[in-house]
């Protein structure tokens, strides 16, 4: 029998600012955290490398949400990374699929000729987008995946994009650090509003989202 934390539970903790994490992907455990210092990438304010976006404008990738995310989650629990083993166990890992299945996970896909090449996934709640992983098989198609997030999160009011612990590729985003008791006051009233989360099919409308945000050199 598939082993999963109980989804009600689950949702409650991430409500109290809390998030499950895996020692490694192949723990049988689960640990819940809530960091002193909260990683927050701003919606309203999310800006890019202006050479980053130039690329991802070229619409060389399809991309595509919801499409597999069993499959965005494999990966993400499976890929190789340099700095540390993933923190994705199959408990975590058959649970957001759950979650997914409810409506309450997503994942923002990128595809080159039918074949997944990036992608990321989190948790919806209120007007909160909790992301959890992402993964590149090219050169920057999680980032790619991410641009297209922030439009969807910007379309539909999202407030709060949590990235949970410090990551140093995600500062030239305007991504940063807060403490936790600003980032609970912040959680609490973004969990007030409800939000949906629609896909947005064209690209066009896409790059017009994110060009009415800052733009960085």
């Amino acid at each position: 029998m598939r082993k999963i934390i109980e989804l009600k539970s689950l949702l409650e903790f991430y409500k109290k600012a809390y998030f499950p994490m895996a020692d490694s992907k192949s723990s049988e455990e689960i640990k819940f955290y809530k960091p002193k210092l909260r990683f927050i990438i701003p919606i309203s304010e999310f800006h890019y490398p202006k050479k980053l976006f130039n690329e991802f404008k070229r619409g060389k990738y399809i991309f595509r949400v919801n499409y597999d995310f069993p499959k965005v989650i494999k990966l993400c629990k499976e890929i190789k990374r340099k700095d540390k083993d993933t923190w994705i166990n199959d408990i975590i890992l058959n649970t957001f699929i759950e979650l997914y299945k409810i409506g309450k996970s997503h994942s923002v896909e990128c595809y080159e000729n039918n074949k997944l090449i990036g992608g990321l996934y989190g948790l919806h709640l209120g007007s909160c987008f909790f992301g959890e992983s992402m993964f590149s098989f090219r050169t920057n198609t999680s980032k790619f995946c991410l641009l297209y997030l922030v439009a969807i999160l910007k379309k539909n009011n999202f407030l709060l994009l949590d990235s949970q612990f410090f990551n140093p590729h995600l500062v030239q985003f305007g991504a940063f650090e807060i403490e936790s008791k600003l980032y609970e006051k912040q959680l609490k009233k973004s969990l007030e509003k409800n939000c949906n989360f629609e896909a947005i099919e064209n690209f066009q409308e896409v790059l017009s989202i994110l060009q009415s945000n800052n733009q960085r050199s």
